[in-house]
């Protein structure tokens, strides 16, 4: 039987679908709709949904706030959410896993404090794209290897690299690019490629293992 992961504000399914490979029965919970979500989905506000019943949780609160990259295009306030996140998943007893941008107050490794957390790029994984992404989690987690900047990352703000986009400036080949060719085109610019959280699915999956034992 595979443990029950829920998927906090959950979007379009990046972080599920990495979950899935890695093992999991998967749950989305998002206050928006989203009819491309690949498994079970429940629309409802995260920071109110029941949390029992679920072996592991997931959260992607809203990172527009926290991110270098978008503060400036960004014309209206966002919540900042991480805090209560962090303290609600706590509260719920079982492991959790809180992602966002750089930028955002999470762990890039493990502190002195007892913290843990790493950060994903698309190059640890062999993908071409610079997507960094911070993990902080309830139990040790590693990074596979370093960041590989080499070449030339697919963008999806870039329409000027023929040798990657071809003619196509669909966005697909970034949403290929990433493993998430599910999606339409906002959708996968806000996803995660799922590679990240099968590998920290895999890691979820022994601390499970560990505590079962």
């Amino acid at each position: 039987m595979r443990p029950r992961l829920l998927d906090l504000f959950c979007g379009a399914g990046g972080a599920a679908m990495g979950y899935h490979r890695a093992g999991f029965d998967v749950t989305g919970v998002d206050i928006k709709a989203q009819p491309r979500y690949p498994f079970t989905f429940i629309q409802a506000d995260a920071m109110t949904f029941p949390l029992d019943g679920f072996d592991v949780i997931h959260a992607s609160p809203p990172c527009q706030d926290y991110s270098k990259a978008l503060r400036p295009l960004v014309h209206r306030s966002y919540p900042r959410l991480i805090d209560p996140v962090r303290d609600r998943l706590a509260a719920a007893g079982v492991p959790w896993v809180v992602e966002n941008v750089p930028g955002a107050p999470l762990p890039i490794q493990g502190t002195l404090d007892g913290a843990w957390g790493t950060e994903l790029c698309g190059t640890m994984f062999g993908l071409l794209v610079w997507r960094h992404r911070l993990f902080e989690t309830s139990f040790p987690v590693g990074s596979p290897r370093g960041c590989h900047h080499v070449g030339r990352p697919i963008n999806p703000y870039r329409r000027d690299n023929d040798a990657y986009w071809g003619h196509d400036h669909s966005e697909r080949p970034f949403r290929a690019a990433m493993g998430v060719e599910w999606m339409r085109r906002d959708e996968g610019r806000e996803a995660i490629p799922p590679a990240y959280t099968e590998y920290i699915g895999a890691q979820l999956m022994e601390v499970l293992c560990g505590q079962r034992s």
